[in-house]
């Protein structure tokens, strides 16, 4: 077992791919990534910008969750320098 896997037998509720269309394109999928990177530098930009403690920690949350979107994206796409998007 891996350190990501889950304890326990049975099928977490993500995998139960009753849920899932499992039909989105790679032309969807490189948008969302290529989107993801706009806000994500968005939210960097404003995070330098930013004047006051609220707002550099709203940008800077908001741009380190962005860059595990992006990674998890790329690792999606099978970007070769993305080993695992956990790590």
């Amino acid at each position: 077992m891996s350190e990501y896997e889950a304890h326990g037998s049975g099928m977490s509720d993500h995998q139960d791919s009753e849920h899932f269309s499992y039909e989105r394109t790679w032309d969807e999928i490189e948008s969302m990534l290529h989107k993801a990177e706009r806000v994500k530098n968005m939210h960097h930009t404003k995070f330098l910008q930013s004047r006051n403690k609220k707002d550099k920690l709203y940008h800077a949350r908001n741009f380190k969750a962005l860059e595990g979107v992006c990674k998890t994206l790329r690792w999606t796409l099978g970007d070769k320098d993305v080993e695992h998007p956990l790590d």
